[in-house]
């Protein structure tokens, strides 16, 4: 009789399955607010005072302060005059990043090399082919890659020279003002940011991106 009414005391003091719903509706309300709505107001509101620049983009502007892109993203810079950035097989695109993944053997990305080598004789007539370093004439993984290598700039100055009137040396001080080096002294490349160094190179023609 004793463990008949203990078996009885202990399933009238079980929750029901109605308090279980609310209590996982409370847990789940109060998890919305904080996930959804607290956390990412803070994190919003802590980035625009530690770093608004980063927070909004990294956008850079031009000496008339309007907007000219991003210098997380390439772009392609159709007068011949500014330094070129890497070839990309989705024109730059950032909702669209990524490549082909071509292999080495591909006949598409053969072909492709073999254009870009071509309008680089076309527009760099006394530069030979076998200067032409190789980040210039071949596409980044993401294909947003704002950065080339600081050879790759160095090798555009005689055309960049002939087309303003800057005399080389001016250019190259140019590069080796913009040149980035790597991260932490110690992780990935130097490298020159294409967008970066044609804003510095407008400066000095008082042209305008």
């Amino acid at each position: 009789m004793a463990q008949s009414i203990h078996e009885t005391n202990v399933e009238q003091a079980s929750p029901s399955p109605a308090a279980y719903f609310f209590t996982i509706v409370r847990l789940s309300i109060v998890f919305i607010i904080l996930c959804g709505m607290i956390y990412p107001l803070a994190s919003t509101a802590l980035a625009q005072v530690l770093m608004p620049a980063q927070a909004n983009g990294s956008l850079l502007k031009n000496s008339d302060g309007k907007v000219v892109g991003s210098a997380l993203i390439g772009q392609k810079f159709s007068d011949q005059a500014w330094f070129q950035s890497r070839v990309s097989s989705i024109e730059y695109k950032a909702e669209a990043s990524g490549s082909n993944n071509y292999g080495p053997s591909n006949p598409d990305m053969l072909q492709r090399t073999k254009d870009s080598i071509a309008q680089w004789k076309l527009d760099n007539p006394g530069i030979p082919a076998s200067q032409l370093p190789v980040d210039l004439v071949t596409n980044s993984g993401s294909g947003l890659d704002p950065h080339i290598t600081p050879a790759a700039a160095l090798v555009q100055i005689p055309r960049i020279s002939q087309l303003t009137g800057i005399p080389a040396d001016t250019l190259q001080a140019l590069v080796t003002k913009q040149t980035e080096g790597r991260d932490l002294g110690l992780f990935g490349e130097k490298r020159v940011n294409v967008l970066k160094l044609n804003l510095a190179l407008s400066e000095l023609t008082r042209g305008t991106l």
